[in-house]
């Protein structure tokens, strides 16, 4: 067998949308992994559907690609903190982490979330300047954040002596001259070589292997991506699983090891420490489980997660119109992917209620959840969504709840619209100053509950052009009441089709969320009433037919286009005692306790209470 060869394991942290992905396609175009006449994909690294779609990195991802004769595993990891369960594991993966600025927007709060990760784990980063060929470039203030932004985060002074280079990865070149703006990746492949330290391998000691990813494959079962801490494994060598106070969870076999190369899964025969790799073979092994030879009963250490701070209720779809759009309806179809997903994905709690019908989903952030229900929604699933609710805590006898750090880079003349809303939401300003052409970057500490469904309005107020940044800062005490929603809703008070001749006259009331010719129930939410009270419609009257005619003929009718909502809109918007039903045809907005004299019972009771 031939000599292995020098190995180099790095992460790449980068905020949404600063060029992580495509710096990558450029990786792996200039280090040969793609032949010369092979189609491939932009942004090939995000593979999911929803990745593309929304244009941000959701799954950790590990590929590698050869560079002079070394072999460089890469490591993309999400840039949104909804997705830090993923970070935390990844980064016991690796040596090294490329850290990726834009060169004008500059460190941003999620950059903040992971990079701290990777501090604290003793990571030496390379910062890239991303996009140096923007015309809005500010490259040194840029680079004095990110010293700064190390300095809080209490780096050692090795770490803040940091190798910089400044890249374009569109164009697909790196410098370490600032004013350069041509070449190739060349010197970035030289410093990762150069800068991030071979893994410390025990190559002669005895297997072990820690999981941080799980995947599953419809002939090979579960399979399990971690690094290998020291000694070799072969194919069909046998193994247990040890839990993390180093207990065997199961004996069996390394049915099949796989390496990456390039954006594939390759089978090898044998794989030694320091490498990542993917084992099958093994039916209840799990994220953070250690794997290693059975004479090993010491388990290795796994990065503790940082909890849930947000729960949803996901229930059995009982509208009226259950069962018509989707092929999986039942509790045990939801509980058992329910299962799955929290099994790979550390970051997610599932538990259920009493009633057996509904489940409690706790997680990082709405984002998070929000593409959990998309991905079900897209697999044939109907569900009941509640409103998102934070998780408090108990500290002392007294109540805490979660806080997060909101950066809101917004134009000179939205700013005080911004602040005044984000004060009803008991959020307090942190930092406020000029960001340049035009703009204003502003800190806020605010409470998690707060901010459900306020992104919406949020955009409104800028007119689309405010860009809002979240990250979990810490628990702190508990606020108080704050407002929700100021307006109340139209619901439907009977079945059938909506009738444009009804929804005509409905307009005046507020803004309608149906279409003529849409189905409705009794309960269903038709619209936004422009009064803070709620109030029940009829959107199915048609215009009386008579044998008289009018001199005047009628006016045809003319309907204002409603207001369409995304999934996530839909989870924002709606109140306590609302719910959001999802199929994969349809997003509607409902009234939990449909019958109107049910609900009236249940909102004096709750007065009464």
């Amino acid at each position: 067998m031939s000599a292995p060869l020098p190995l180099r394991n790095i992460a790449i942290i980068a905020h949404v949308d600063h060029g992580k992905t495509t710096l990558v396609d450029q990786l792996f175009r200039q280090s040969g992994t793609f032949r010369d006449n092979q189609r491939v994909e932009e942004r090939a690294m995000d593979s999911n559907d929803l990745e593309k779609e929304r244009g941000i990195t959701i799954l950790a991802k590990c590929t590698s690609v050869e560079w002079n004769g070394t072999r460089i595993n890469i490591v993309d990891t999400p840039g949104h903190a909804d997705f830090g369960g993923e970070v935390e594991r990844i980064l016991s993966m690796v040596d090294g982490v490329i850290l990726l600025v834009d060169s004008s927007e500059g460190a941003m709060p999620q950059t903040k979330f992971v990079t701290g990760k990777a501090l604290a784990l003793g990571l030496r980063p390379i910062v890239v300047v991303n996009k140096v060929d923007r015309p809005d470039e500010r490259i040194q203030e840029v680079l004095d954040e990110v010293f700064d932004l190390f300095v809080s985060l209490d780096a050692s002074d090795e770490q803040c002596d940091f190798p910089v280079l400044y890249a374009s990865g569109r164009n697909g070149y790196a410098n370490k001259d600032p004013n350069l703006r041509e070449g190739t990746l060349t010197p970035l492949f030289e410093k990762i070589v150069e800068h991030v330290p071979a893994p410390a391998a025990d190559v002669d000691g005895e297997f072990k292997f820690l999981v941080t990813l799980l995947d599953r494959d419809n002939f090979l079962g579960r399979i399990l991506t971690g690094k290998v801490q020291s000694g070799t494994i072969k194919v069909n060598s046998p193994i247990h699983a040890l839990d993390a106070d180093g207990k065997v969870i199961e004996t069996g076999r390394a049915s099949k090891l796989m390496a990456f190369r390039g954006l594939e899964r390759v089978p090898v025969d044998e794989a030694r420490a320091g490498d990542i790799i993917s084992i099958a073979g093994l039916a209840e092994a799990t994220v953070a489980n250690t794997i290693c030879d059975p004479s090993v009963t010491e388990p290795l250490y796994a990065q503790p997660i940082d909890p849930p701070t947000l729960s949803m209720r996901f229930a059995v779809n009982d509208s009226p119109m259950a069962g018509r759009e989707g092929s999986k309806v039942t509790s045990r179809m939801i509980r058992d992917r329910l299962e799955r997903e929290a099994e790979s994905n550390v970051a997610i709690r599932v538990t259920e209620s009493a009633d057996k019908d509904s489940f409690e989903v706790a997680g990082r952030g709405e984002l998070q959840l929000g593409v959990l229900i998309e991905t079900m929604r897209r697999e044939g699933f109907e569900l009941g969504i509640s409103r998102p609710r934070v998780l408090f805590r108990e500290e002392d006898g007294q109540r805490t709840e979660p806080y997060e750090t909101v950066v809101i880079d917004v134009d000179d003349e939205h700013s005080g619209t911004v602040i005044d809303k984000m004060a009803l939401r008991k959020a307090e300003m942190t930092d406020m100053r000029p960001s340049g052409g035009g703009k204003t970057r502003i800190t806020f500490s605010a409470p998690s509950r707060g901010l459900i469904g306020y992104h919406g309005e949020f955009l409104s107020d800028t007119r689309g052009t405010g860009i809002m940044n979240r990250l979990f800062e810490k628990y702190g005490p508990y606020k108080g009441q704050i407002e929700g929603r100021q307006n109340g809703v139209l619901i439907s008070n009977c079945a059938g089709e909506a009738v444009g001749y009804a929804l005509n006259s409905l307009e005046d009331r507020g803004v309608l969320f149906v279409r003529p010719q849409d189905k409705i129930y009794e309960g269903m939410i038709i619209g936004e009433n422009a009064k803070p009270d709620d109030l029940e419609v009829n959107p199915m009257k048609s215009k009386q037919l008579t044998n008289f005619r009018s001199t005047g003929k009628d006016d045809a009718i003319r309907l204002t286009p409603p207001r369409i909502m995304t999934l996530e809109q839909a989870i924002a918007y709606i109140d306590d005692d609302e719910m959001v039903e999802v199929t994969p045809q349809s997003i509607r907005l409902r009234k939990a306790i449909l019958d109107p004299h049910e609900r009236k019972k249940a909102s004096r009771k709750k007065e009464a209470a």
